[in-house]
């Protein structure tokens, strides 16, 4: 298994959206997909706590995340949801993208 961090700094005062984008729609469009979701967090800490959120993703090895990552993005359901959540301006200003794997002496293997 592979698993993708992704942080996304959301644009000025975007946050909630952004989180609600995916507690409303992105998660399950996710499943839809076969991608994993293992979590997500906001920083605690200010002055991430007010524009971050990390998630943490699995596919079953790289070349599926690509496939399923084309997937999603083809999707005319989140082409629409994102079209939708972004009338009022983008909701994301950076997106930062980590492929891991496991170590030896993960739980999680």
């Amino acid at each position: 298994m592979v698993f993708e961090l992704r942080t996304y700094t959301a644009a000025d005062g975007k946050l909630a959206d952004l989180q609600a984008r995916f507690r409303n729609h992105t998660t399950k469009l996710f499943e839809k997909h076969g991608i994993t979701n293992i979590g997500y967090w906001v920083p605690q800490d200010a002055p991430a706590s007010a524009n971050t959120l990390a998630y943490i993703i699995a596919f079953p090895d790289r070349d599926e995340a690509k496939t399923r990552w084309a997937a999603f993005l083809a999707d005319p359901e989140w082409q629409r949801v994102r079209a939708e959540s972004e009338v009022n301006g983008k909701l994301v200003a950076k997106i930062e993208s980590v492929f891991m794997g496991p170590t030896d002496f993960s739980p999680l293997k």
